[in-house]
């Protein structure tokens, strides 16, 4: 097989995460995890040196693409490499096939970062690049602009469903925005109120305005606009960070999990599902910060985590949300046997609602840090262990 680390390029046309990587002697367990996501991947015919010099060059892209390939092996699927287009034909359990098309909303080459930081701003950017690039794949499927070979039209995926995988790059702080913005393309779902007597609540939004001006609709499953989308794949943590926990590199996880539990099945006297905010200490180098507040049968919320990363653990496709399109012309089978920690989600057409299947426990962000006195000092702080 190829090797990914071996560099094609000098090193100032590197990537910076693929150099920071290589010259991380700490990263090698973490580099033989994503080669082995990589089976099947690279031994596409004439594809595998342009994937890893696209690896090197650009990175995200690829990274994404490296982890669905192996996502795929644990939804029980498998591959066909013979087909260059879409990225991925699979054959999941009981032959059931679908194709998917992998891609991310990136910064370009040149982005600078801005210095201060406008929550209000980076989700509307956020949002227009997610609804932007899957406006993108939607022609590459249809054949907009004069495309001569439309995915439509590949024996292949026609009559099959059709799904987009997407996840966001596109800042240094885009691997933080939890589900929020994903929410706000596909059924047009404000972020929640956080505080107050209406929180929980979500406002409709259904089209966010350009720089130019010109509306981007919003909200692009609750109508039959993307009828060739039969669901979208959607993670924030497909990304180097689950290597890095796969192979249990010294680092510091934070992490944050959506909790739910019938109020039946609490234990007496439980200190986790405690109504309001409870902060634990577990170990050193192990937080735990619980989150709850109840209805009228079942106490929900969050837990976020601070922990060394021997304490941590997470399967290859905790984070992975999957989306599902109920104007679809080919529907994603309802039947699919999905791992028990993926999130699923629905929009109920009558009622307007989303319906959230999502599993006590669901990962919801990670992010890793080095394990340095400055990164616990923020982080404890951060989450009200330091008075």
């Amino acid at each position: 097989m190829f090797d990914l680390f071996d560099p094609r390029f000098p090193e100032e046309k590197l990537h910076h995460h693929f150099r920071l990587i290589c010259a991380d002697p700490e990263y090698a367990k973490a580099k033989s995890v994503i080669q082995n996501w990589a089976t099947g991947l690279l031994d596409r015919r004439g594809e595998g040196q342009k994937f890893i010099k696209e690896f090197q060059s650009t990175f995200n892209s690829s990274m994404w693409e490296l982890y669905l390939n192996r996502a795929l092996i644990d939804l029980g699927c498998s591959v066909d490499y013979s087909k260059s287009a879409p990225d991925f034909f699979v054959s999941g359990p009981g032959k059931y096939e679908f194709n998917i098309e992998a891609v991310v909303s990136d910064q370009a080459p040149t982005a600078r970062q801005t210095t201060t930081f406008n929550e209000r701003d980076f989700k509307k950017l956020g949002a227009l690049k997610l609804a932007g690039k899957i406006r993108d794949k939607l022609d590459l499927y249809r054949g907009s602009n004069g495309k001569k070979h439309p995915y439509s039209s590949l024996s292949h995926v026609r009559d099959r469903p059709f799904v987009i995988a997407i996840a966001p790059f596109d800042s240094d702080l885009s691997l933080t925005q939890n589900n929020e913005l994903i929410n706000m393309v596909l059924f047009g779902l404000a972020p929640p109120v956080l505080e107050g007597p209406d929180i929980g609540k979500q406002a409709r939004i259904t089209s966010l305005p350009k720089p130019s001006g010109a509306p981007v609709e919003m909200g692009i499953f609750t109508n039959d606009s993307f009828k060739e989308i039969s669901a979208v794949f959607f993670s924030t943590v497909g990304t180097f960070g689950k290597a890095v926990v796969e192979s249990k590199v010294n680092k510091l996880i934070r992490s944050t999990r959506y909790r739910l539990i019938d109020k039946h099945k609490v234990e007496p006297n439980s200190k986790l599902w405690q109504v309001g905010t409870r902060r634990f200490q577990l170990a050193p180098l192990n937080y735990l910060v619980t989150q709850r507040r109840e209805s009228e049968d079942q106490i929900g919320g969050a837990d976020m985590l601070i922990q060394h990363s021997s304490f941590h653990h997470e399967t290859h496709v905790d984070g992975l949300q999957v989306y599902f399109n109920p104007y679809a012309e080919v529907p994603f089978d309802q039947r699919f046997p999905w791992p028990a920690e993926i999130a699923l989600n629905y929009y109920d057409v009558k009622s307007g609602e989303h319906i959230q299947a999502h599993p006590d426990g669901a990962l919801v962000s990670r992010q890793v840090y080095d394990i340095s006195p400055e990164f616990v000092r923020l982080l404890l702080g951060t989450y009200g262990f330091l008075r």
